[in-house]
């Protein structure tokens, strides 16, 4: 089998995974973002030089209670808080001084607020009306594929402006637009003709994923620029490992997570 059609087989297993683990049940989803979230945490030790083991508890202890025992409002509050705070020192430490720390503590820090944190927002997110929404979390899925595809056709069309060229060569100014706005076209779609709310809202999610998940895409490209690698790991041949798949949801998620809770407070 060529590489092309490698990739593209292991493209559709994916999709097809994912789009049945999210439409058949809220456990079937739960356990597919629980295996996810422990092949991401392995992948993410290897980058940064971390054994897997404590991590991995740290990690699955985590999910587990935090998706199958009840969590107040209070905690995912401070847990959004954590996140954010991690992933803005994310974007400012390796996006613009081009630094971050190496000791151990650091990299838990990183795991933690970089990765774990997120997952577990990441799967809240479809339980946001109190009842699990399939459909939100694979429309989030939807426009981070949109922006992808467009700001790489764009990009490769029209491109001349790096973005960030130090850690990522290929990506444009011109691509991130072109992702961009026609991630918000396909927001407005899934709002009128899919998910039957308002477009306003999908439209700002759209943005809002597009401008991090860039964001995120850039900051995993920055963790494997440091640790020699392409890919942060083989499961999913010819596309790499699964943080590479989840690089940009990930990041997004604690954003889109605090754009409900705003629409909560304002409603």
């Amino acid at each position: 089998m060529g590489e092309t059609a490698t990739r593209t087989f292991s493209g559709i297993v994916y999709i097809v995974l994912l789009t049945f683990a999210v439409f058949y049940s809220p456990i079937t989803f739960l356990l597919l973002f629980g295996f996810f979230l422990a092949t991401a945490i392995v992948e993410f030790c290897k980058l940064v030089n971390l054994k897997p083991i404590v991590p991995l508890i740290i990690g699955m202890a985590s999910y587990s209670v935090f998706n199958f025992f009840p969590s107040s409002p209070q905690t995912e509050i401070f847990l959004l808080l954590a996140a954010l705070f991690v992933l803005i020192k994310c974007m400012l430490g390796l996006l613009v001084t081009g630094k971050r720390l190496v000791d151990s503590t650091s990299k838990y820090v990183e795991l933690i607020g970089y990765l774990i944190i997120p997952f577990l927002l990441l799967t809240k997110i479809p339980f946001y009306a109190d009842r699990y929404e399939p459909k939100i979390i694979m429309s989030i899925f939807v426009l981070i594929w949109v922006n992808d595809t467009f700001a790489f056709i764009v990009g490769k069309a029209i491109g001349q402006t790096k973005l960030f060229e130090r850690i990522s060569p290929k990506k444009t100014v011109e691509g991130f637009i072109g992702g961009l706005g026609f991630a918000a076209l396909t927001g407005l779609l899934l709002a009128r003709f899919y998910l039957i709310e308002s477009f306003y809202i999908w439209t700002f999610i759209a943005v809002i994923v597009s401008i991090f998940g860039t964001i995120g895409d850039l900051v995993e490209s920055k963790f494997k620029r440091d640790a020699g690698v392409k890919d942060s790991g083989n499961i999913m041949p010819g596309h790499g490992g699964i943080l590479d798949r989840l690089d940009s949801v990930i990041f997004a998620a604690p954003f889109v997570f605090l754009f409900y809770q705003i629409l909560n407070y304002v409603s």
